[in-house]
């Protein structure tokens, strides 16, 4: 197995495919974004190893999001690749217009029940909607939770773990004698995934996510293969340093609706991110709902319409706290 690293100056840095290939078949493991740059360094990358598009025989996919499944297209036309996906997400991944218009029509709905100004998300759906059109779209074939695949020597175990994305899917393998995760977007080494903005079809997506989360801790891998930036020596460590980090949000969030009062999301995420620019504008106030989702949810906060306000003698609670971190449940 060998990791490529592909540019991507949008999101949480440089992109990562995987690829296997024994002589028997090439497989890779995400494609990167759709970009001529990323095209140029995907193919240049495989031509270093004798290889082409048109040898790719298999492709795996950690979620839809662009970044990860850009080339997907274009690569099963030149090879005839089958790309491979969870359920949840192969027909965002297909192109289908059914599925991106209840995409849209669903993010509208959280946009205006956030309370995000109209002029925002106008910036925000034309930055969101960008390379939609343009993107090779492939025909997939779905998978659920716990499927395997034989890869070479290896097995990929499908391990599903929704918060980021509804079929964010990590792949569980013995690699080099090594217990290891291609952990996608669930496990990063330096940004914290984005959860109830990156993907609004997501329910209760903070508790998923923290579970998901928990099970990292639990599986304690060797080496975990993120979708960005560098392998994760410590997986079970930077799990739970993701968890520690969700539970000191949650008490900035607590700590904003005892300063302000009762107000809408958009006005918390303010609190916490200060003014937002291109896909961020998203991902503030969906972090911000995803907290306050599940606060609700454990009774610390009341909702009423789109504000929310602390629940009774919950500022008491957070005044007698001896660190600035709020224990959730999940």
């Amino acid at each position: 197995m060998e990791r490529i690293s592909l540019s991507n100056s949008a999101f949480e840095g440089d992109n990562n495919a995987y690829l296997f290939a024994d002589g028997s078949e090439t497989v890779l493991i995400d494609t990167g974004d759709w970009m001529e740059t990323t095209r140029e360094q995907l193919e240049a990358a495989l031509s270093d190893r004798g290889l082409a598009f048109d040898d790719i025989d298999r492709i795996f996919l950690t979620h839809w999001h662009h970044d990860h499944c850009g080339l997907a297209g274009e690569i099963q036309a030149e090879s005839g690749a089958a790309v491979y996906a969870h359920a949840a997400d192969a027909a965002l991944i297909e192109g289908d217009e059914d599925a991106w218009d209840a995409m849209h029509d669903r993010q509208k709905r959280y946009f205006d029940e956030w309370g995000m100004p109209e002029e925002r998300q106008e910036v925000l759906l034309e930055r969101m909607t960008d390379g939609e059109t343009t993107v090779e779209t492939p025909t997939v074939t779905a998978f659920e939770d716990g499927a395997t695949f034989p890869v070479g020597d290896a097995e990929l175990e499908v391990v599903h773990t929704p918060g980021h994305a509804a079929g964010l899917t990590m792949y569980e393998a013995t690699v080099d004698g090594e217990r290891v995760v291609f952990s996608g977007d669930t496990l990063l080494p330096v940004y914290t995934p984005n959860v109830g903005g990156a993907d609004v079809r997501v329910d209760r997506p903070l508790e998923k996510y923290l579970r998901a989360l928990r099970g990292i801790v639990e599986a304690d891998y060797d080496r975990a293969w993120p979708g960005h930036r560098d392998p994760i020596d410590d997986p079970a460590d930077r799990a739970q340093h993701i968890i520690d980090h969700h539970e000191e949000r949650s008490w900035r969030v607590l700590d904003a609706l005892d300063r302000k009062g009762p107000c809408d999301t958009w006005t918390v995420s303010a609190d916490l991110f200060g003014d937002l620019e291109g896909i961020h504008i998203l991902h503030g106030p969906g972090e911000s709902y995803a907290h306050l989702e599940h606060l609700e949810r454990e009774g610390t906060v009341v909702r009423d319409g789109s504000e929310y306000r602390l629940a009774d003698g919950v500022a008491d609670d957070l005044a007698a706290t001896d660190e600035e971190r709020w224990d959730l449940e999940y």
